[in-house]
């Protein structure tokens, strides 16, 4: 079977998960931009940095790809991959960007990824102010993942990066 692993990553951890499983399966790993006959592969093994709403990169990468191609997600994001709710979110972002028979076939997982507070562009630091000015007035309680990711890391380096978390992605292509 032929694989490729395709990533999206704006500040560098879904491409470091993408650069590891490559070298733990030998398969090639390439940024969404530069991907190229991505059709000729039997399985798509996408990994994207969650932003704004979207996993980066996902929508255009899976338009040049053939409903008999395989596609396996993997989102990575700052929140928890325990929570449920978090991940039934993620889910239903991922089923917004691609066709319905992908999203039906397709192996998802999320994985936790890293933010570097002075590394984020102006608009991903007021997107971040935003959402922790919102949380920090909200009952713990209430809170969802995003904004407690966001008020345990704000302003701050945080690193979640497990490369242990690929496994259950081995397992899946080993399969």
């Amino acid at each position: 079977m032929k694989q490729i692993i395709i990533y999206g990553s704006r500040y560098g951890s879904a491409k470091r998960y993408a650069e590891r499983l490559a070298e733990l399966t030998g398969f090639e790993a390439v940024a969404h931009s530069a991907a190229k006959n991505i059709g000729s592969f039997d399985r798509v093994i996408y990994i994207g940095a969650i932003y704004a709403g979207s996993v980066l990169g996902l929508k255009s990468s899976v338009k040049k790809m053939t409903e008999k191609q395989e596609l396996i997600v993997v989102s990575v994001g700052l929140t928890d991959t325990a929570d449920q709710t978090n991940i039934d979110n993620i889910r239903n972002t991922i089923k917004s960007q691609i066709p319905a028979h992908f999203y039906n076939e397709s192996r998802l997982f999320h994985l936790r990824g890293a933010i570097d507070y002075s590394r984020l562009g102006l608009f991903y630091r007021l997107l971040m102010r935003m959402i922790h000015s919102k949380a920090s007035k909200t009952p713990s309680e209430q809170l969802d993942a995003t904004a407690k990711a966001v008020l345990e890391t704000y302003g701050k380096r945080a690193d979640y990066v497990d490369f242990n978390s690929l496994q259950m992605i081995l397992d899946i292509i080993k399969e």
